[in-house]
């Protein structure tokens, strides 16, 4: 009977330690969702969205398999040039007032090296969802000054933003395009523990 009881000790703290859940939401004021496209094959432009929220749910210790989700309000995007986010949120684009929202959701995280994640998922813009691969890096986590946990990524990717319909281009003269089908991906991260 005691051995019994020692076992159901050990499975009852094995299994706590393994489900125990941690939530974890983005400190807004220190993330940055970001995007690079090239403009006429000479030069880039960069935006970003402003109104967002991404969470990530843990399941004992450590990131890897963790939950992650994450949403942006199209019509927050900002490129620093008023008449170009107003076209950008336009029917040509995003269609701000039809697809209000761009989303993300993990099909897994996993670790890939040290420090380091391959993030799959399915992204949802104007309408159209497709799986992404995205890297990961892992920047550490810590305790601030008021007693919260605090941890950080940066993540990079890319996807073609043909594959979401978003087409809208003009021809150059010397050939290319005014627009690049390619969009970078570039965020950092910053996630605070839910007490």
């Amino acid at each position: 009977m005691k051995s019994l009881s020692i076992l159901s000790i050990v499975l009852f703290v094995g299994l706590n330690t393994t489900f125990a859940q941690k939530t974890w939401n983005a400190d807004a004021s220190h993330t940055d969702i970001n995007f690079i496209v090239t403009h006429m094959l000479i030069s880039e432009v960069e935006g970003a969205f402003t109104d967002f929220t991404a969470s990530a749910v843990t399941k004992g210790e450590g990131f890897e398999n963790a939950e992650i989700s994450f949403t942006a309000k199209t019509a927050s995007i900002d490129t620093d040039n008023e008449q170009r986010d107003g076209h950008l949120k336009s029917a040509d684009f995003f269609d701000a007032a039809t697809y209000p929202e761009v989303t993300f959701k993990s099909k897994s995280f996993k670790k890939a090296a040290d420090g380091k994640f391959t993030l799959t998922g399915d992204l949802t813009l104007h309408g159209v969802t497709k799986e992404v691969v995205l890297n990961v890096v892992h920047k550490g986590t810590v305790k601030d000054p008021w007693g919260n946990e605090r941890t950080g990524f940066k993540l990079t990717g890319a996807i073609n933003r043909f594959d979401y319909g978003l087409k809208w281009n003009m021809a150059l003269e010397a050939g290319g395009l005014v627009v690049g089908e390619e969009v970078q991906i570039n965020c950092n991260i910053e996630l605070v523990a839910a007490k």
